[in-house]
């Protein structure tokens, strides 16, 4: 039976060991040793606080040294660090940070949960950066928030666009700086898809953060007053964000001769052992293996490394029990929107050669007719054979999580695209709709394993329009006033039987509309009917997600860059006409009939909740005449003042 148990590294991981061993024997001895300050606080709160969403610092403290040590019974050792590890002697050499005392403890069983540290690269001029900051710690939370605090900064340069990054651009924001994000890829947030993120490009635009994509820093000068990007564009900053990643803590474990990964992650078995089997290892320094793929994966992330303390403490203490993978479920909260995300995506799965199937609908959150319903675009990744599901991601303003998590529940409970059909989820109309957008996606993906439905991608259809495809758009017309894909000809649904006889049977016939529903409606009348018919998966919605509204191009903005007329007095309003919530094409008819009941100088308000209509509306309003006098968010709900021509 295990008696001593040492612990290297608090938080997350070796926390809920240290926790959880107290909770299986009164006996053992356990040492938590941690180098900082602090053994247990939320690091994922710590952004909050800089921005002052979080006013309270002691509310980050999840346990104090004092706290824990006495509730567990614990002999905790902060400000302490293992500097050295003897695995043929079973011991440690531990040095006194305050008094520079080193001794050595021995153990019968040891666990390392170092976490892992910020990427920072030799940039030249780094050192001579006196505003460059990284974020891990209360320490660096600390000195963030003091040099805002204290220096009043004006502008920040946020270097990376992963979760921390774009946590900190917001809270910056929130206190009034100017922000500039650099992102070296074509994206940020790398767990989801290039479509999926432009919908955070244009909210982030919205918000006024500056975000330069595919472009890298090349130095610093001025003592950090001046970031100078691969291009040799300058940008002048009050601070600097470094968060382009982190990489293990894995030095401990490579001097004493622990096997390490491609990457530097410390190797573990199903059970969280290391190459030697009385060292134990959880957390952001360890080799996970992708839940999905089985492939060797490094996921820094709270949730797993919760479990694998608690994973390892029943191990060391004498039980079999196995860690499954980690599925890399993550959620951000980007201004107004939420971001979440499970499992492998597009991008991961191409460069595996994995064959699999994409759907995206664009469903609201709760019922429509039920005030504050708000769109989600929710992205489903699969395998058509056997309807496996690879993955998701959804983007929106409400309702994001509880998607994403019912779908992180289907996969570890293997179930398929055709159970999520069938899954019975609670309905009542201020949380859901009768047919939950999880149903709604596995609907979707069914249709495809059955092939009743072709589809082709937001990425294709250019191409094959260029290359002489056919592509019919069956929305409403007044709906292509408000952008459409250049190239396809426009025959409503409604009136698609009465057009088919002009329609070639010699070539595919592809068909959109805006969020994919009337597109699939189409393409079984058509295919009924003797056509071969594609539909565009997600519609107008996804693919303009990507490349904005054709109606932007060559259009002017008014006074302000939102297309809105400066005006000094109070707007009279003579109609309001409220679509929150309302699915397509009714927003737009109901629109148009507002405008059409006006008089020339009057003005209509218009609240929606489709966060789209912040690009369509104002070339729209250009286009046709209109005056867009007024802009305003509050919450959910987006209002337009527009004056009639």
């Amino acid at each position: 039976m295990t008696q001593k148990v040492i612990i290297v590294g608090g938080v997350a991981g070796g926390a809920t060991a240290a926790a959880r061993l107290r909770r299986i024997s009164e006996e053992v001895e356990v040492i938590l040793v941690e180098r900082g300050e602090h053994i247990s606080f939320a690091n994922c709160g710590l952004p909050y606080y800089i921005g002052e969403t979080i006013k309270d610092r002691s509310k980050l403290l999840v346990q104090t040294v004092k706290g824990m040590s006495e509730r567990f019974k614990l002999d905790i050792r902060n400000l302490s660090e293992v500097v050295n590890i003897h695995p043929e002697a079973k011991k440690v050499t531990i040095k006194n940070l305050q008094t520079g005392e080193v001794y050595e403890e021995s153990y019968d069983k040891l666990l390392l949960s170092p976490g892992a540290r910020p990427i920072v690269p030799p940039i030249p001029g780094l050192n001579e950066n006196q505003t460059l900051f990284t974020l891990r710690n209360i320490p660096d939370t600390d000195k963030i928030k003091h040099h805002v605090d204290a220096n009043n900064p004006k502008k920040a340069v946020v270097i990376g666009g992963g979760f921390i990054g774009i946590e900190m651009a917001e809270n910056l924001v929130d206190r009034g700086l100017d922000v500039t994000i650099i992102e070296m890829a074509n994206q940020i947030m790398a767990p989801i898809d290039f479509e999926m993120a432009s919908i955070l490009h244009t909210h982030l635009k919205e918000k006024g953060v500056k975000l330069i994509l595919e472009n890298g820093v090349n130095s610093f000068a001025d003592n950090g007053k001046k970031v100078i990007l691969s291009d040799g564009t300058e940008i002048y900053t009050d601070m600097t964000i470094l968060s382009i990643g982190v990489r293990p803590e894995n030095e401990l474990a490579k001097a004493a001769g622990l096997t390490l990964g491609e990457r530097g992650g410390i190797v573990v078995n199903e059970y969280l052992q290391t190459s030697n089997d009385d060292i134990y290892a959880v957390g952001d320094a360890v080799e996970v293996v992708d839940y999905i793929n089985k492939t060797k994966a490094m996921i820094p992330l709270a949730g797993p490394a919760n479990r694998q303390g608690r994973i390892a403490a029943n191990n060391m203490m004498g039980k079999n029990e196995k860690y499954q993978g980690t599925l890399g479920t993550s959620i951000a909260k980007v201004f107004d929107l939420t971001v979440a995300a499970i499992g492998n995506n597009e991008k991961t799965l191409k460069r595996l050669g994995i064959s699999y199937e994409v759907v995206h609908i664009h469903p609201s959150s709760h019922a429509g007719y039920y005030p504050g319903a708000a769109p989600i675009s929710l992205k489903l990744i699969f395998e058509k054979e056997t309807g496996k599901i690879f993955g998701a991601q959804a983007v929106g303003a409400d309702g994001v999580d509880k998607r994403i998590d019912v779908i992180a529940t289907a996969i570890k409970g293997g179930l398929t695209v055709e159970d999520l059909t069938n899954l019975e989820l609670s309905y009542a109309p201020p949380y859901s709709s009768a047919k939950d957008p999880v149903n709604m996606a596995g609907y979707v993906a069914s249709n495809i394993m059955e092939d009743e439905l072709e589809m082709t991608q937001w990425h294709e259809i250019d191409e094959i329009i260029a290359n002489g495809g056919l592509l019919i758009d069956v929305r409403e017309p007044m709906e292509r006033e408000f952008g459409f894909i250049e190239g396809s000809i426009n025959i409503p649904l409604n009136d698609l039987r009465g057009k088919m006889n002009e329609l070639p049977k010699n070539q595919p016939i592809y068909v959109s509309c805006q969020v994919g529903l009337r597109g699939y409606l189409a393409s079984r009348i058509l295919t009924n009917s003797g056509f071969k018919a594609i539909n565009l998966d997600g519609g107008w919605k996804t693919y303009s997600s990507v490349y904005g509204s054709n109606l932007n191009k060559n259009v002017e903005t008014t006074t302000n860059d939102r297309g809105e007329t400066v005006i000094e007095n109070e707007i009279k309003v003579d109609t309001v006409v409220d679509v929150t919530g309302l699915t397509c094409p009714m927003p737009i008819i109901k629109l148009k009939k507002g405008i059409e009941s006006l008089e020339s100088g009057q003005v209509i308000e218009l609240h929606v909740t489709d966060r789209g209509a912040l690009n369509d509306l104002p070339a729209w309003s250009k286009n046709a005449g209109h005056t867009l006098l007024k802009t305003e968010q509050d919450e959910k709900v987006i209002k337009f003042w527009i004056e009639k021509k």
